[in-house]
């Protein structure tokens, strides 16, 4: 996978909302340089404005100051080839079966020049996410992470530059969450798409990220950028891994009770990781 290409650079990026009589500084001065094909986290305390910079790069917000460009073109607002997938099981149309949920998405985008071609990309990319034989399930019929599956399914389905994803695995359980982190590689690794992944977990920014952005809150700022070096698959109990698992704890202001539930939950975390290799989804 060739990472030479910036695909995506934010440039002095500001964003300011405006409450009543109160101006609020949601970003400050980030820059970010995303290159084609890699995957980056984004992880930061709440309120620090990691959802509203996928915002501002998914064109839904524009930017106070500053600017995004997507392959030396500015973004001026939402377009296909910047999907986004969101924690909320509920993004399906619950109306439409599994399968149907894609192809509305095909439909819309005009994608594929015909019903039956749409159908048949549709079944492709189910089967990419392991979902083969679920087609005319209904969302409610379906687990939180089935249904984060279809969800990715869709996104990828109009073959976006970038996939935008705002805490897709956070309602999971760890088991669960374990393996669909799993198959996300598998899928980023055989599509090549450049993903952005906002995340509270430490150990999953590590597990997924090329480069890891921390952001500070109030306002939110780009504390540091951590590139991640660790070879594929990347295992918790690796000391490399606790290495710059410490750095990232550290730069987030853990300390005192705090860290040790932290790393409590980290304990924890890795044997559930464990059993989901005997786990089903």
């Amino acid at each position: 996978m060739s990472l030479n290409t910036e695909e995506l650079v934010i440039e002095n990026l500001d964003k300011t909302f405006t409450v009543g009589d109160r101006q609020i500084n949601a970003l400050q001065c980030i820059n970010l340089t995303v290159r084609t094909g890699e995957f980056v986290n984004i992880i930061g305390p709440s309120g620090c404005g990691k959802s509203t910079l996928l915002r501002c790069i998914a064109g839904f917000e524009k930017p106070s100051n500053g600017r995004v460009k997507l392959g030396g073109e500015e973004i001026k607002g939402p377009g296909i080839d910047r999907m986004m997938v969101f924690q909320d099981f509920d993004q399906l149309f619950p109306w439409y079966t599994v399968l149907d949920n894609i192809i509305f998405a095909l439909k819309v985008t005009k994608m594929g020049a015909s019903k039956a071609e749409r159908t048949e990309m549709a079944h492709y990319y189910l089967k990419l996410v392991g979902l083969t034989g679920f087609e005319k399930f209904y969302p409610h019929q379906l687990s939180g992470g089935m249904k984060q599956r279809v969800a990715i399914a869709r996104a990828l389905s109009v073959q976006p530059r970038i996939l935008l994803m705002d805490e897709p695995f956070g309602s999971l359980d760890a088991i669960t969450r374990s393996a669909l982190q799993e198959e996300l590689i598998r899928i980023w690794t055989k599509t090549k798409v450049t993903i952005i992944f906002v995340t509270h977990n430490i150990e999953e920014a590590i597990i997924l990220g090329d480069q890891i952005m921390i952001l500070e809150a109030n306002p939110g700022r780009v504390k540091k950028i951590v590139n991640n070096p660790l070879a594929r698959p990347r295992s918790p109990e690796a000391t490399d891994f606790s290495l710059i698992w410490e750095e990232i704890h550290t730069l987030l202001g853990f300390k005192g009770r705090e860290q040790a539930e932290e790393k409590s939950l980290t304990r924890l975390f890795k044997e559930e990781r464990k059993l989901s290799l005997l786990t089903h989804i």
